[in-house]
């Protein structure tokens, strides 16, 4: 599995760019984000997700661990495929994204070319479920262990979107030192969201 490549742009598509490794030229398909800011000749990393198909490989590129953890994520919904998870991720801010998704904001979602209402609805419910049973999972483990269980859950809530353990906690710890936040797990895991978005 190809898990990031870093080399020399040699051609830049509308949707893809091919980057020269050691004589090799990988095609990456990647947000147009990406796609506007580099030209041939500079050198890029980027965090792929290596498709392998019976007829297809593809690689799908991501300038950070976040976007491709959150991206791998969007693959697990009924519906959703590679190049829609790249269009969603691609769209905003990962930490934007996320938020609309526990605030139950179809409209950010359906504003994305090729989600529809229904496939919205589909996303936001599976994406919130998953966080809320990361969040209760960690409770249950951070009661046995005397752990703070406020701030486990919103650790692996974080971690079930994506992002990596050190994040997470810096992000939980903020979170949960506003005073003004509400006492559930969703109030928690937005106010941790909003302080990834102020980074």
């Amino acid at each position: 599995m190809i898990a990031s490549v870093e080399g020399t742009v040699g051609a830049v598509a509308s949707d893809s760019l091919v980057i020269e490794v050691g004589g090799i030229g990988y095609r990456v398909f990647a947000a147009p984000a990406i796609l506007s800011t580099v030209v041939p000749g500079s050198v890029v990393k980027l965090h792929t997700y290596h498709l392998v198909r019976e007829d297809l490989q593809s690689l799908f590129g991501f300038r950070t661990t976040e976007d491709l953890g959150f991206f791998n994520l969007l693959l697990t919904v009924t519906g959703v495929g590679p190049k829609v998870a790249l269009a969603i991720v691609g769209s905003r801010p990962t930490p934007d994204l996320q938020l609309a998704i526990m605030a139950q904001d179809q409209a950010v979602l359906v504003s994305i070319p090729g989600i529809g209402r229904k496939l919205a609805e589909r996303i936001i419910f599976e994406l919130k479920e998953k966080v809320a049973a990361a969040g209760i999972a960690a409770a249950s483990v951070a009661g046995s262990a005397g752990v703070g269980a406020a701030e486990s859950e919103v650790v692996a809530a974080l971690q079930a979107l994506g992002y990596s353990l050190a994040e997470a906690r810096e992000a939980s710890r903020i979170a949960l030192s506003d005073t003004k936040i509400g006492g559930t797990l969703e109030d928690r895991v937005k106010a941790a969201l909003r302080s990834l978005l102020r980074d």
